[in-house]
């Protein structure tokens, strides 16, 4: 059943993408401000408690809907809901048109166009990045989106669903992400700023939550490029990078298509809001950079290849557990 859910979802999702501003993306941000505007008291074990909410609460409505499904309607209905859930987790054209979009300028040889399609996906300062580091920037967020918004989501429902627990290891992962990104540190003056116990315990949950996935996603990366330059990339550079989950993704990328990312590309993700440095400033960056050759208009096509090979490893691996539990 979760592979049929999760090739239906794909397909679905390609042909018909989710708006970014449906309604069901407005109900859950509304639900994640009144936890914060309710709950928050800048108290640290309260912290916890309204994460528990934000989160738990939509992943634990989507439990009870499968069961019931699948005691009174049986497993088909149960499969159709867990299209639908995955359907809305996953996110593939949530980002992928970002993508798209530069690499278009970039073959139009419109760097300035590339620049300004950056900063507005990122929503940070570009200035006169030069062309490889805006290479670097593109291949990085891309990858990292693509783990968020994909091969996250699949790890943890994959997991949860080989246990009984249907999709709601999808919205678990989702909700964690986006959660973790809505309380990020933000000024006292602003709308919906929440208070530091909350964005803490926001930050960890995120971190112990990606954990596996990240390395499950390194992994598949290492399979599907170069296993040796990207286990070697992994074991050798992902400390370099100021979060260490997005650290062995990126490290692991940048081994499997032997190119060079990290140095200050990578101190962004954890500074969103800082403007990217000039020329003179990223060449003194390049020794906490990966090995490899310097980002290439080439090497957006290797990141499109890389993650849809992981994305049919997937569906391979879960093709064979499938016929292995019908089999058995």
């Amino acid at each position: 059943m979760s592979f049929l859910a999760l090739l239906f979802a794909l397909l679905i999702e390609q042909a018909r993408p989710l708006s970014s501003n449906n309604g069901l993306r407005r109900l859950l941000r509304n639900w994640i401000s009144w936890t914060s505007r309710t709950l928050d008291a800048g108290h640290p074990q309260l912290a916890w408690t309204t994460w528990s909410l934000a989160v738990g609460v939509p992943t634990l409505v989507t439990l009870l809907v499968h069961w019931l499904l699948m005691y009174f309607l049986g497993w088909p209905v149960a499969m159709v809901w867990s299209v639908c859930v995955l359907y809305a987790s996953l996110g593939f054209r949530q980002f992928s048109h970002h993508f798209t979009d530069i690499r278009d300028a970039l073959d139009a040889g419109d760097e300035r166009l590339a620049r300004e399609l950056l900063a507005q996906w990122q929503h940070v300062s570009v200035g006169s990045l030069p062309r490889s580091e805006l290479l670097r920037h593109v291949i990085e967020h891309s990858v990292l989106s693509a783990h968020r918004h994909v091969f996250g989501v699949l790890a943890w429902f994959s997991v949860l669903a080989a246990l009984g627990l249907g999709p709601a290891g999808a919205v678990f992962y989702r909700m964690s992400a986006w959660v973790s990104r809505a309380w990020q540190a933000s000024s006292q003056t602003q709308s919906g700023w929440v208070s530091e116990p909350l964005q803490v315990a926001a930050h960890m949950a995120w971190y112990r939550v990606d954990w596996v996935p990240a390395r499950v996603t390194a992994l598949a990366f290492a399979v599907v490029g170069n296993f040796e330059e990207a286990i070697d990339c992994w074991r050798t550079h992902a400390q370099r990078c100021p979060d260490d989950n997005n650290g062995v993704v990126l490290s692991a990328t940048a081994g499997a298509l032997n190119v060079r990312l990290g140095g200050e590309a990578l101190d962004a993700q954890a500074n969103p809001e800082r403007a990217l440095l000039n020329d003179e400033s990223l060449s003194n960056e390049d020794s906490e950079s990966t090995p490899g050759r310097a980002p290439e208009q080439a090497h957006l096509s290797s990141v499109v290849g890389l993650v849809w090979r992981t994305v049919v490893l997937w569906m391979v691996l879960l093709a064979l557990l499938t016929l292995a539990r019908l089999l058995g």
